[in-house]
């Protein structure tokens, strides 16, 4: 294994090293089945996180890019030029389904607004291909409800991308709580946020959307929260503050809520699309801490913990280990993490918890 793909942990003034297989999927973990199938897949709309998605593939191992959707046809001549694609594997809208006969083609990845998210994964289920989603992986419980039940149906792998759950810091804060070295979880601080550009991209339409900052990052705070604790949350209230009801006047702009947990615990959490430098993730224990911060975005993620500073290997994309560990578990047989369907419409359940608490004037809403 080269160098630099070894991680190395900071504790106290020394340094500690830390063998991959305890903290994260290592590369030795990815191994070809014998007859040497990849996982092709097929990227359903050809915007911006698409891109990174198919930059991120060209270092994969086990998951190979093969072709898209889009009802852009210049994209075509665009995306086969740069990503060495053949122009047969391209499909529209339109003629989605025609993809059902491409046998190169084992999974799509949805990468379309929130709204669209519902259709075109249950399109794909139809035609028996594996799906991976972006989150949120819908805009309402009920539909969130429905493509778990579609994917049943046809026997395919439905995902969330949820691609921390692959990303090393991530999976140590994890390891962590599992192993019992922060103690009892008895608070949790996470935010995420940013300061949102132009006022006419789809994410501040509704119909598109879904909502606004909760449904785009708060989510990562939402499912952070989740896999911090290791519980499920029992209760929510939440607030929104609007400062510009003009540009926000369809979504919403920044939402602070509470969510409280069966062990006690409570996380205090924040999510905005009207300032930037918000994005944390604080876990304090009986024993420890962890800190992430950067905790959500594309990296490099940075951290510390009661033992030290973290410091681990980030040069790979995200995408890169998320889209090798599923192809891993859709190939090889490995267990699902945690980014089922089932585990988007967990989050799904909290985020309408948290508009109807809002709609309440703050009520704690129950989820049990």
């Amino acid at each position: 294994m080269n160098s630099r793909r070894d991680f190395l942990r900071q504790v106290g003034g020394s340094a500690l090293t830390l063998s991959l297989a305890t903290t994260t999927f290592s590369e030795q973990a990815y191994a070809l089945p014998a007859d040497g199938k990849q996982l092709g897949v097929a990227l359903v709309g050809l915007g911006s996180y698409a891109d990174r998605v198919a930059t991120a593939m060209k270092d994969c191992k086990l998951a190979k890019l093969i072709g898209g959707v889009t009802g852009t046809p210049t994209k075509i001549d665009t995306w086969s030029t740069k990503f060495g694609l053949d122009k047969a594997n391209f499909y529209s809208y339109q003629n989605f389904e025609q993809l059902k006969n491409n046998p190169a083609i084992d999974a799509v990845y949805i990468t379309l607004p929130n709204s669209m998210h519902h259709e075109y994964v249950i399109r794909a289920a139809k035609m028996g291909k594996h799906v991976i989603c972006e989150k949120p992986m819908s805009v309402t419980v009920k539909e969130a409800e429905e493509m778990i039940a579609a994917c049943k149906k046809a026997n395919v792998k439905l995902y969330i991308g949820y691609r921390l759950h692959f990303e090393p810091y991530t999976r140590e804060l994890i390891r962590l709580r599992k192993s019992g070295e922060l103690g009892k979880i008895l608070h949790v601080n996470t935010y995420d946020g940013f300061k949102i550009g132009d006022p006419k991209q789809w994410r501040l339409k509704k119909a598109l959307a879904g909502g606004g900052a909760m449904m785009d990052v708060g989510i990562y705070c939402i499912n952070g929260a989740r896999y911090a604790t290791g519980e499920e949350p029992i209760w929510v209230s939440a607030e929104e503050t609007k400062t510009d009801p003009v540009k926000f006047k369809e979504v919403d702009e920044t939402i602070t809520w509470q969510m409280g947990f069966p062990s006690g615990a409570i996380a205090s959490c924040v999510t905005t699309y009207n300032f930037n430098n918000l994005e944390r993730l604080y876990v304090i224990g009986e024993k420890g801490y962890v800190e992430l911060s950067p905790a959500f975005g594309y990296g490099p993620i940075k951290g510390r913990t009661h033992q030290g500073a973290m410091s681990w290997d980030t040069t790979k994309m995200h995408q890169t280990w998320q889209m090798d560990g599923l192809a891993d578990c859709i190939l090889n047989g490995k267990p699902d993490p945690n980014m089922t369907g089932e585990e988007g419409l967990k989050d799904m359940k909290v985020i309408e918890a948290v508009y109807k608490s809002i709609a309440a004037g703050g009520k704690k809403i129950s989820l049990v």
